[in-house]
């Protein structure tokens, strides 16, 4: 399973969610799986239960920071299938290259 996530805290005294979303970055980085962070989400790849329990931390840890919580997530659920984290991009980049 690969899963793309996105949760910020809202409704907080601060302008600037940069500090709550780093600490649900560390949860991400610290489980161990698979993962990259880019400007809009954070990519994780796992078995469905180890997946979730990570962004159920993620999430968790930014709603200690705020009274409310946005959470955004696309999954690509396909059994059988590992390293999709790089394998997908490296099919299409196969296709740009000249």
């Amino acid at each position: 399973m690969l899963v793309a996530f996105s949760v910020s805290p809202l409704g907080g005294e601060s302008d600037s969610v940069a500090e709550a979303v780093a600490a649900a970055v560390r949860v991400v980085r610290e489980s161990g799986l698979p993962n990259e962070t880019n400007a809009m989400f954070t990519l994780v790849e796992g078995e469905w239960d180890e997946v979730m329990a990570v962004v159920k931390r993620a999430t968790e840890v930014v709603q200690a920071t705020a009274p409310r919580v946005s959470l955004v997530l696309k999954a690509d659920i396909r059994p059988g299938h590992v390293d999709q984290l790089t394998e997908k991009v490296a099919r299409v980049e196969a296709h740009l290259a000249p």
